[in-house]
């Protein structure tokens, strides 16, 4: 059997993993720390994490392979990537290969904390967010409890948390459209910044998993003013 874990630590200097572990340990989470990769799929085994703290870095298989790996498992953790590099190119790849949110080295050890509370807060959120915990948008049924989504066929679609929280608030809307600053702060719990494309990464993420072939997206962008999903199954 499996058991819960809040957050694993995925960083190959031991000084650091030490002291993220130590600080996300004294902030009350469970958490355990690897150094690669393999050691990762080895803990997974038997932990469920929530959220994985995953450096770019690593020896071996690097944190975008792991993060494009894991995130397209079914009922995937958060990820929240750690890196050195000041290139904006790697962010936003490691953005579009499955990771939720990025932190650059070296970080202030309570801007980590305030965005892993922030993601664990989102993954909270969406299960128990007032309304139906089951919905039903252009052919998909979304099991918000369960956090899976299956297509018009019953396929299981796989998303990372960070997809499903994007897809699910924009099916809770009913055709409201979603500012992306309402969107940054409902899933990344922070504030838009100047040229921060990281809720419309998000978006090409969710379309390449849920629109069909021959259709037109089922989220669409409204100049200026956000996404919206539009059923076009009918």
């Amino acid at each position: 059997m499996t058991q819960p874990k809040d957050i694993i630590v995925v960083e190959d200097d031991s000084e650091i993993r030490e002291m993220v572990v130590e600080l996300l340990r004294k902030e009350g989470w469970s958490c355990a720390g690897v150094g690669s990769g393999e050691e990762l799929d080895r803990l997974r085994s038997g932990i469920r994490a929530r959220l994985l703290i995953l450096d770019l870095n690593l020896p071996g298989e690097d944190g975008l392979h792991i993060a494009k790996r894991v995130s397209g498992e079914g009922d995937a953790p958060a990820i929240l990537m750690l890196t050195a590099r000041s290139d904006d190119v790697d962010r936003i790849v490691g953005l579009e290969v499955g990771a939720d949110d990025y932190l650059g080295k070296p970080f202030n050890p309570r801007e980590l904390v305030a965005r892993v509370r922030a993601l664990l807060r989102r993954l909270d959120r969406t299960l128990s967010s007032v309304g139906a915990q089951t919905l039903s948008v252009a052919g998909y049924t979304i099991d918000k409890a369960a956090r899976s989504v299956r297509g018009e066929s019953g396929e299981d679609i796989a998303l990372s948390g960070a997809e499903f929280a994007l897809l699910a608030a924009l099916s809770e809307a009913k055709g409201r459209v979603l500012s992306r600053d309402y969107l940054l702060d409902h899933i990344h719990g922070r504030e838009a910044t100047p040229f921060d494309r990281s809720i419309d990464v998000l978006v090409s993420r969710v379309r390449k998993k849920v629109d069909r072939e021959g259709r037109p997206s089922i989220i669409e962008s409204v100049r200026n003013a956000g996404y919206v999903i539009k059923d076009h199954s009918s």
